[in-house]
């Protein structure tokens, strides 16, 4: 194989022998401080004939930044990460929460309890626990969800995910509504994934686990998921079958990071290189406990100084792309993160399948442990004591603006004019329909002051009527 970033074939688009080759590159520029300054230099966003200009990095040059053992230049790291972060996606944080709908799997992944052998019970939720799911989330306050299914033909057709997704969409609960739903599910075919496009799916998020053929063929022995490639191309198929807004992701831990950030990346430019848009977002798990799994087993694992590094550096290469953490971090390791480039997160999130109508959190069906088991309300209050604006906004999904038009948004720098007033009339929705009335009060002074942030004095106006409508009871306005 011969590494081609335009091709079809997975074992091309990530040639192994690419990936080895960036590892020395970065080893031998490391500590190269002319090279680290202009790798630096180069990242830097600037404002061009009225466009925000953010070229980022390839997977060679990044790779040389996360190498780097120089602390004076990894602080220049973190430093111009905090910089990109803030020009394209400001202090807003959207928040979303996973809805398990079942662990029935015939996959025989050694890292996750849902293998086709493990010992967890099973359980798939009808339609009617699904509205009950949805109910209960929505009285939390949440918008936006991310639907996870394991893999089983006969238990998870696709026809019980579509269901599902019309179902979520159907509920409107007092003032609640799930506005977008985001699906991670198994890898499928492109007739498949129109099928989801014409139910109305926001992002199809699909991790690689590991881009390293070898452990990843050791890793999944047997199931579907065991064919490297198939799984591998899944975005493109994704893509040909008319979803432009796709979510990668690894499971940091399980093979060297290094290897993996640098394929991740050029994952990216793959997609970029074929269909003109790269990942709409990154998510950025590590290998976490669960029932019958232990991170320890897997010796690749990497410290919270390495994790918050790695964060760092996709966010200075890939710069308009949403990066993602989960609640398997805890708080402290998510409150860095955020500074380095992290812009959505998860917040009040069971992991287990019917897991939100139950009073205390179930653990016996969780796919992994949740670090950080904070409520909504409490992940609300700290996000806004942190100077970040909670956002439950799903405006550009539902306007159209979805892959290159997204893109375009991002680099015309109008998404402070689109984004931040729409983050913050999402935000006064939450206060006013489910905020304790301590969260209410930090709330009222944050979105007071952030209003004056808003550029453009005509959206700013408009956006403040906006929120005095939502206060006396209208919902739903968004640019």
């Amino acid at each position: 194989m011969s590494y081609d970033v335009a091709s079809k074939k997975a074992e091309e688009f990530i040639d192994h022998e690419e990936v080895l080759s960036s590892l020395v590159y970065a080893d031998k520029y490391k500590n190269d401080t002319a090279y680290l300054d202009e790798l630096l230099e180069k990242a830097k966003p600037v404002w061009k004939n009225g466009l925000l200009e953010c070229p980022g990095l390839t997977h060679r040059e990044a790779s040389v930044l996360l190498a780097c053992e120089l602390p004076e230049y990894n602080e220049k790291i973190i430093k111009l990460a905090e910089e990109i972060k803030q020009a394209f996606y400001g202090n807003r944080i959207v928040l979303f929460a996973p809805l398990y709908l079942s662990n029935y799997c015939i996959n025989g992944c050694l890292y996750c309890p849902y293998h086709m052998k493990g010992q967890i019970p099973r359980k798939k939720l009808t339609q009617e626990e699904i509205k009950r799911e949805v109910i209960a989330l929505q009285d939390m306050g949440h918008k936006r969800l991310a639907i996870e299914a394991g893999e089983d033909p006969k238990n998870n057709p696709i026809s019980y995910i579509l269901d599902s997704i019309e179902t979520i969409y159907s509920i409107h609960h007092k003032n609640g509504a799930i506005r977008r739903v985001n699906v991670n599910i198994a890898a499928t075919t492109v007739e498949e994934y129109k099928m989801l496009k014409d139910a109305g799916i926001g992002t199809y998020i699909l991790f690689q686990e590991t881009y390293h053929k070898e452990g990843y063929e050791y890793l999944h022995p047997t199931g579907p998921k065991s064919n490297y490639a198939y799984h591998t191309e899944a975005m493109d198929r994704a893509m040909e079958g008319g979803i432009d807004d796709v979510g990668l992701g690894v499971l940091f831990g399980l093979d060297k990071y290094r290897y993996e950030f640098a394929a991740l990346l050029m994952h990216a430019e793959h997609l970029e290189a074929v269909f003109g848009v790269g990942p709409h977002t990154i998510s950025f798990p590590r290998v976490k406990k669960a029932e019958g799994i232990d991170p320890d087993a897997f010796d690749n694992g990497i410290s919270d100084e390495t994790f918050e590094k790695i964060i760092a550096c996709a966010r200075i290469a890939v710069p308009y792309t949403g990066m993602i953490i989960s609640t398997r971090e805890s708080e402290k390791v998510r409150l860095a993160a955020l500074r380095m480039g992290i812009s959505q997160i998860s917040g009040g999130s069971r992991t287990s399948v019917g897991g939100y109508t139950e009073e205390e959190r179930p653990h016996d069906t969780e796919q992994f442990d949740v670090s950080d088991q904070r409520t909504l309300d409490e992940v609300v209050a700290w996000l806004m004591q942190g100077g970040y604006i909670p956002s439950f906004c799903t405006a550009c999904y539902r306007a159209g603006r979805t892959g290159d038009r997204f893109m375009s948004l991002c680099k015309t720098g109008q998404i402070s004019n689109c984004c931040q007033p729409n983050a913050l009339m999402t935000l006064q929705e939450y206060l006013s329909d489910y905020a304790s009335p301590e969260t209410a009060e930090i709330g009222k002074k944050l979105i007071a002051e952030e209003l004056k942030r808003v550029p453009n004095e005509q959206v700013r106006e408009q956006t403040r009527g906006y929120l005095e409508r939502i206060v006396a009871g209208e919902r739903d306005f968004r640019f």
